[in-house]
Parts: structure tokens; sequence; C-alpha cells
């Protein structure tokens, strides 16, 4: 087995695992940090917003000798507005100029086709009017509120609206971390992005539901036991899906990370960058907030809970019992049959761990004498 494997097999057995949940504010303190660099160049630097939504028009010219620089020089000193070029197939040229007014693509078009040294008429143009742009970002924002509706509805039916809550934060953790990467490296936003936004949410969401059921699960008759808290538990099931979030995550990861730096650096399909680098930054980050985000903040609700509260006190007062037991070398209450009718060492239902197990040599009746048979 390889070294990744046998730790996940460990983190699910309970043998090792990190405090997830223990450590909460010092993840909390960097997503702040993070969101509020977002933010800050959200509100900075803005969105590049392209033609679909802002209005504009497409320019293709016929196959010409003519650079992608001086095609960009010529579009902008015609329209005086900045152009984004893309050189494709057989030669040929496509220019996006954002914010035109009719009479400004008339003079842009003319203007590049006595650049190219070819007849107006040959050079495309494809105009898309402002009120075309604000209905399909109308339509992305409904679309997303209907999401996050549905998503709101569905955690509290399934588990319980605290972990409703929880998704639904790290949810927009990972739309603003998103739309700040965005903001802050200039790419142009396009339906595309929306698209890739859309689609980082299902992938965030996956590893949160994961991690849920598992703590569904754990948690059930809870409060009949006295050994563990609802933070420790969360914490356990958080480090048995671990790896599994982890390896699920980079999978993903990898065919877009050739999208984004292949296929749009490399080869230079710009194209590609809209909605590529929507979807590396979300999983990225929604990867992110169903381990050190989501889970933790089901803790902290659900910690409020009166009946979680009671029993953290009972875990305290039965660890500060048994400590000062084991100071004076009495042995521990519960030791030998347990207390509320469980063996000493059992977890409650659903948390996954190591169990003690007593001496082969005394259970069932099992063991032998070592002396020899008569």
């Amino acid at each position: 087995m390889s070294r990744l494997g046998s730790l996940g097999a460990r983190l699910y057995r309970g043998e090792v695992g990190y405090d997830f949940v223990g450590k909460r504010k010092i993840w909390y303190g960097i997503s702040i940090l993070i969101t509020i660099t977002a933010i800050v160049g959200l509100a900075v630097r803005g969105l590049n917003m392209g033609i679909e939504f802002s209005g504009g028009a497409v320019f293709t010219t016929p196959k010409t000798a003519v650079t992608s620089a001086q095609a960009r020089q010529t579009a902008q000193d015609a329209s005086g507005h900045t152009a984004v070029v893309q050189k494709l197939g057989n030669d040929t040229l496509r220019l996006q100029v954002s914010d035109l007014t009719p009479d400004q693509s008339r003079k842009t078009q003319q203007a590049l086709a006595k650049k190219l040294g070819v007849d107006t008429d040959k050079v495309n143009t494809d105009i898309v009017g402002p009120s075309w742009g604000d209905q399909i970002a109308n339509k992305a924002w409904w679309g997303l509120g209907i999401f996050m509706v549905l998503v709101v509805i569905y955690l509290a039916i399934a588990f319980e609206w605290r972990m409703a809550v929880a998704a639904l934060i790290a949810l927009v953790h990972d739309l603003t971390i998103t739309v700040g990467v965005y903001a802050l490296v200039g790419f142009e936003v396009t339906p595309g992005t929306v698209i890739g936004l859309l689609t980082i949410l299902g992938y965030s969401l996956y590893d949160t539901v994961v991690v849920f059921d598992g703590l569904k699960e754990s948690s059930k008759d809870l409060t009949k036991q006295t050994r563990f808290t609802y933070s420790e538990i969360a914490n356990r099931s958080l480090n048995s899906t671990l790896v599994r979030s982890i390896n699920t995550t980079v999978v993903a990861l990898l065919p877009v990370a050739g999208l984004l730096f292949i296929g749009g650096g490399f080869l230079g399909a710009g194209m590609l960058n809209d909605i590529s680098l929507a979807l590396f930054v979300g999983l990225a980050a929604g990867a992110y907030s169903s381990i050190f985000i989501a889970t933790p903040l089901v803790a902290d609700l659900k910690e409020r809970d009166p009946q979680m509260q009671a029993l953290a006190k009972r875990v305290r007062a039965r660890r500060a019992s048994e400590a000062a037991k084991a100071d004076s070398g009495e042995p521990r209450d519960g030791e030998e049959h347990g207390e509320d009718g469980e063996p000493q060492d059992a977890a409650p239902a659903g948390v996954v761990g190591q169990r003690g197990r007593t001496d082969g040599r005394n259970r069932g009746g099992r063991g032998r004498s070592q002396g020899r048979r008569r």
C-alpha cells in the first residue's frame, strides 16, 4: 500500500488525525484575509465584462498577414476603446471591442479594412447591444439565486438547518474568491465564466455533503455517551474523509489546469481562459472551504445548542474525574463495564476509530492454559 493510502486508512480508523475543528479560528482568519483581498480587488479594479454583458462589437477579418498587435492598435486608435484580439485558424483574426456605438463600430470596421487592404464588407462585424447584455446578466443572477435557494432547502431537509447555513456560507466564500481573482487577473467575464461558476458550486458541495453525511451518522445518539463532544465527532468525521477529498480535488484540478495553462497559456487559445480560470480557482477554493470552513462552522453552530453544551460539560467532568483517579492510582470509572452500559473504549454509534480490545486469552473462553495438556 502506498504511503498516501496507508495514511488514508489510518485517518479512517481514527489512529491519527489533525484538529481542524479545534484550530478553526486560524482557518477563519485566513479565509477572512483572502476574502477581503478579493473584495478590495473587485472594488479597485472591477470586472472586465465581455461584450455579452457590456455591449460592443466583434470583428472577424479574412486571411491576412497583419499581426495581432498591428490589428489591435488599429482598432484601438479608431474606436478609442481597448481591443482584445484572438488569432484564429487560416491566419484570420477576431477582434472584440466593448462599449461601442454603431458609428464607432462602422469607423473601426473601415479602419481595419484599410489596414488589411480589403473591402470594408470583407471585415465581418457583429454588434451586441447593451440591453441584450443586461438580459444575460439578469438571467445569470436569477440562475445563481435559484441554485442557492434549492441548495439550502435540500440540505435543510436532508441534514439540518445548521448544515445548510454552513454550506451556504462556504459557497458564498468560494464565489467571492473566484470573482475577486477575476478582477485581480483582469480576465474577461463571459457567459462561459458564469457556466464555470455554477459548475464549481456543484464541486464545492460534493465534498461538503460527503463530510456532512458522515457527521450525521457519527452523531446519532451522541448525547447518550460522555466520551466525545460534538466538535470532536465532527473532527473525526472530517479526518476520515480527508484523503478522499484531496484525491477527488487533485483529479478534478489536473484537466482544468491543462485547459488553463496549456490551452489558454501555451497554445494561446484565449477563449478557454474564461471558463478554465473559474473552474481552477473555484475547485481549489471549494476544497478548502469544505475542509476548513463548512464543518468547523457546523460545529460552532451546533455547540450553541443547550443539549450539546450539557454534553460538553459532562465530557469535561468525566475527564477531570478520570484524570484525578489516574493520579491517585484508582481504576477509572467504567473501566470494566463502562458508563451508560457501554464498554469503556467504545465510541458512539457511527464514529470511526479504534475500539478497545481485551486480551484474546480472556475473551469468550477462547484462551487456553499455557501448560501441557493432561
